[in-house]
């Protein structure tokens, strides 16, 4: 756990929501709502792609609990909303390719899901609802960086998802009155990251393959260029979006990086020079429906929700690769 501290709030008069808090992005989330001693964070998850591993420590403070459900059960959901004032809903089927191989799981979870999810907040009258999107939403658009307001067509049924939520968002914002805030998050990475299965994120993976000196490969040319953002200035937007009482960040979409961008090629190097190791990678043809160039503006997060990333490529790369690295020792 880090020492930064987003918030100036008495967190102990408040009871928060993480749904996916199993998962990656989730469970750091709670690490630090727990860390900063909230009334109560409840975590919501069917423990399809989270780890009951990453929930284990903190099951032994009382404000934690821990309810296994699925989205797709809108009493579920409710359930799940019951007494709580900030839902920070960061559960999802990800990765694009599953989203190609099975567009309809993509749908029902990330979409249905996410309807019963802010139906379930807004029922039980959460002060704010805040989501997970995604950088993907900008599809084929080439502009960099890429601002919020200009998006082009999705290039996977994942991007089409996240879109979706976007749009479902603004209409319970102007429709229910629903305080909501949308992160699109850019390449999120970091400690608790899954290194294993069929869509395993790129940066455990490279890390895990490189000690083990496995095979790994890198899609394309590997000059696809990406704007990495560490999991921990996720947290901090998530603690921003939820806690802001600024009233024009409400029904709004943030970009959610650090607005810096490098290579695939780069990222392997450097782990492999954080590692010591000069073991080569495999090129192979280039993924469907992934996006050539990523960058962020990240202004808007920045005026409105007063988010100020902590953590840029280097310092966030060295942290993970050393978590990885005693994890795999």
């Amino acid at each position: 756990m880090y020492d930064n501290k987003y918030h100036s709030n008495d967190l102990s008069q408040y009871s928060f929501l993480v749904t996916g808090g199993a998962g990656f992005i989730g469970s750091n989330i709670v690490e630090y709502l727990l860390k900063y001693g909230a009334k109560k964070v409840r975590v919501f998850d069917n423990l399809a792609t989270g780890r009951s591993s990453n929930l284990e420590e903190f099951k032994s403070n009382a404000a934690f609990e821990f309810i296994e459900g699925d989205l797709r059960n809108l009493d579920a959901c409710r359930k799940a909303c019951e007494g709580i004032d900030f839902v920070s809903h960061q559960a999802a089927l990800g990765s694009v390719p599953r989203s190609i191989n099975e567009p309809w799981n993509t749908n029902d979870v990330n979409v249905g899901g996410f309807v019963n999810m802010i139906t379930a907040a807004k029922d039980a009258g959460v002060k704010k609802f805040v989501y997970a999107s995604s950088s993907s939403v900008f599809g084929d658009e080439k502009t960099l960086p890429k601002v919020e307001e200009k998006i082009g067509k999705q290039l996977s049924p994942y991007a089409v998802s996240k879109y979706a939520n976007e749009l479902y968002a603004d209409v319970f914002h102007k429709v229910y009155g629903l305080p909501v805030i949308g992160l699109r998050y850019f390449n999120i990475f970091g400690p608790k990251q899954d290194p294993n299965g069929q869509y395993a994120a790129v940066i455990p993976l490279f890390v895990s393959k490189i000690m083990s000196r496995g095979e790994v490969f890198i899609d394309g040319d590997g000059e696809q260029t990406r704007d990495f953002t560490f999991v921990e200035n996720a947290v901090q937007a998530n603690v921003c979006a939820m806690l802001c009482e600024n009233k024009e960040a409400f029904g709004q979409v943030f970009n959610i990086a650090v607005g810096e961008n490098f290579s695939v090629n780069q990222l392997y190097n450097k782990i492999g020079e954080l590692l010591g190791s000069d073991h080569k990678a495999t090129y192979r043809a280039a993924r469907a429906g992934d996006v050539r160039n990523s960058l962020a503006d990240i202004s808007k997060a920045k005026n409105l929700l007063g988010y100020n990333p902590q953590f840029n490529f280097d310092k966030g790369l060295a942290l993970t690769v050393e978590y990885f690295r005693v994890l795999n020792a």
